[in-house]
């Protein structure tokens, strides 16, 4: 009726990495590519309305590998760099890209802010050992913000938007989502294998405390994304 497509595209790092694979994409040791976001780029290019995410797939650890020359190389160029450059590195290419590639007169850029999650109880003062499982209230304190949301990669979003002149609109979903521990899906959501006996006997062990239910939260980050669609 709209003659309207949306369209998810899966790139967990917007560049070029050893992650890409929309289906099979479970690799705990990440490689990204230098300079490669228009590998995916090109696909984005004409669009009206653009919201770029990234964030989680990047917190392996401190460190984070970055390949410098192209996954083709039979001997890889692979350096070991702080998270944060690294993700700074994803900002950078990110900004350069949009203001290359989009008009501004046609599209609206947006980009989402870190999606929280609930690994640990202790943060809200629960018990150790325990995460985001059987949780069904929100956490009150206005102040709270819980350890596996770091303001270190915050900080970089930060300071690398307040230096560009990209026309790119910031969603900051990440304190109103932080409050929302019971809003996982927790032990409610496809099992890619079969649950062991022992996981069966703690629910804990396999709670799914990163992605969230819907409806609910989520709907209130297209509220805002509607917001500064419509009254910018």
């Amino acid at each position: 009726d709209y003659n309207a497509t949306i369209e998810f595209y899966w790139a967990p790092f917007l560049l070029e990495s050893n992650s890409d694979d929309a289906a099979v994409h479970r690799i705990s040791d990440r490689l990204v590519r230098k300079g490669s976001i228009n590998k995916h780029g090109r696909h984005w290019k004409g669009v009206d309305i653009m919201v770029f995410n990234t964030y989680l797939w990047w917190m392996t650890g401190v460190k984070f590998k970055i390949l410098q020359g192209s996954f083709h190389d039979e001997v890889k160029d692979i350096v070991e760099v702080s998270t944060e450059d690294a993700y700074r590195m994803g900002m950078k290419s990110m900004l350069r890209w949009v203001k290359k590639n989009m008009d501004r007169k046609k599209t609206r850029v947006f980009f989402t802010s870190m999606s929280p999650s609930h690994q640990k109880s202790i943060d809200w003062g629960g018990n150790p050992g325990e995460n985001c499982y059987n949780q069904t209230t929100m956490i009150e304190d206005p102040t709270y913000w819980g350890s596996d949301t770091r303001k270190s990669i915050m900080q970089v979003i930060g300071e690398e938007f307040s230096k560009t002149k990209v026309p790119i609109a910031f969603l900051n979903i990440t304190q109103l989502s932080s409050y929302r521990k019971d809003a996982h899906t927790a032990i409610y959501k496809k099992q890619w294998s079969p649950l062991t006996p022992e996981q069966i006997a703690n629910p804990v062990s396999y709670a799914d405390c990163v992605h969230w239910c819907l409806p609910g939260l989520q709907d209130t980050w297209n509220e805002l994304l509607f917001a500064k669609l419509f009254y910018p």
